[in-house]
């Protein structure tokens, strides 16, 4: 069964506010319109799809895992980060440079293309990946 584009990734963050106003204001991703699916949440769009699924709180049932937002994690275990692509290397510097946003920036070697990562508020790794500046 071969797999098709990564349609969405989900996360249940500890402030649902302050991590929508992160996702939008910082990332530029727009908050959108959500399925009445019986409990708060947003879904934030990029490119015109809902690719970020943020959970507010919910209530256990069957097949639900609730990890709920007072345990507190060191780490995001074996996941890593997601990947955005991204355009105008030079305007997001200056917005996570105004935002007060610590990120760190590397060239990737042979494609020359360059790459931001930073943290969104609840240490979930986000990267954007930008093309080489010669690309058309």
């Amino acid at each position: 069964m071969p797999l098709g584009v990564l349609q969405h990734y989900t996360i249940e963050p500890s402030n649902l506010k302050k991590t929508v106003k992160f996702y939008c204001d910082v990332l530029g991703l727009e908050d959108g319109d959500r399925p009445p699916l019986g409990f708060p949440g947003n879904w934030l769009y990029s490119g015109g799809v809902a690719t970020v699924h943020l959970l507010g709180p919910r209530k256990p049932r069957e097949g639900i895992v609730v990890r709920g937002t007072k345990k507190k994690f060191k780490d995001t275990g074996r996941f890593d980060h997601i990947a955005f692509s991204g355009t105008d290397i030079d305007g997001v510097r200056k917005k996570l440079k105004a935002k007060k946003v610590k990120f760190r920036e590397q060239t990737i070697p042979r494609t020359g293309g360059q790459q931001i990562f930073l943290y969104d508020p609840d240490g979930v790794g986000v990267e954007i990946n930008f093309p080489p500046p010669d690309a058309k």
